[in-house]
């Protein structure tokens, strides 16, 4: 992976207080980025960026910024949404990162999604909108999601996205997910999306018992985020190779249902 410089670039990292978004904001730092590293709340937020700052060589507290939102609750993610388009009129990179496992029983968030396509996909949508102007002013400036292979056995259920008929947690997961890898095809901002590899993180039971460390898959993650690397609006990369997504992700009819899904489940209009 290059180690060029990526001073006076701002990256904002979702779910960087632990695995590969710790990692990749850990690489970020490194490399002169300005970091915003987001966590569920303040207090994990601060701990980590302190941790960063006390660890991370040539890094220095200036360039870690902790910021918070509960992904499962969307007013906050608005409210860091307008925090961070207000304070960083250009942001770089977007790391979409903030991942949950779809928990044993269906839960519903207060905003009535089900947790993990409200954690992992609609939050995510919302936020990406709320720094598009940020996202767009800049050449290089891009989206990367952060996804799983597993989203090559999901489906998006249409007409019951919160599968509250019949629920499994591996299937509303890889639902998520497949949402996610769809999003990066949306042509108003530039994105892509990767699946790390199987690493050691929280969500490690859902693929199997042996993983990389989350510094490995945090190290496709960051190449992404490198100006130097070219992209292509909504491909997918399965580590550092760029290979074909589920045939969902590439069609234009999903992309466009899973907007006008997406813009009613967060309660914006397109």
């Amino acid at each position: 992976m290059s180690s060029a410089t990526l001073s006076g670039r701002t990256v904002l990292v979702t779910g960087a207080t632990s695995g590969i978004g710790y990692e990749t904001a850990r690489h970020l730092a490194e490399r002169g980025a300005t970091v915003l590293l987001h966590g569920r709340n303040a207090e994990e937020a601060q701990a980590a960026a302190a941790d960063l700052a006390s660890t991370a060589a040539e890094s220095s507290t200036s360039q870690l910024v902790p910021v918070s939102a509960d992904f499962s609750r969307l007013e906050e993610v608005e409210r860091l949404g307008r925090f961070v388009a207000g304070h960083y009129p250009r942001l770089d990179v977007l790391v979409n990162n903030a991942g949950m496992a779809a928990p044993e029983r269906h839960t519903v968030t207060s905003d009535g999604n089900e947790i993990a396509f409200q954690v992992n996909f609609l939050a995510h949508y919302l936020l990406t909108h709320l720094l598009e102007p940020a996202l767009t002013s800049e050449p290089g400036g891009r989206v990367v999601n952060v996804s799983s292979a597993l989203h090559r056995t999901g489906s998006i259920q249409w007409a019951d996205p919160n599968r509250t008929r019949r629920y499994s947690r591996l299937a509303a997961y890889a639902q998520s997910q497949l949402a996610l890898t769809v999003f990066a095809a949306d042509p108003r901002v530039t994105a892509v999306s990767v699946h790390p590899g199987v690493c050691d993180t929280g969500l490690l039971h859902l693929y199997g018992h042996e993983g990389a460390t989350p510094a490995e898959g945090a190290r496709h993650v960051v190449r992404l985020c490198d100006p130097t690397t070219e992209i292509v609006n909504g491909a997918y990369y399965d580590r550092s190779e760029r290979v074909a997504p589920a045939p969902a992700a590439t069609d234009d009819r999903t992309v466009k249902r899973l907007t006008k899904l997406a813009d009613v489940l967060v309660g914006h209009t397109a």
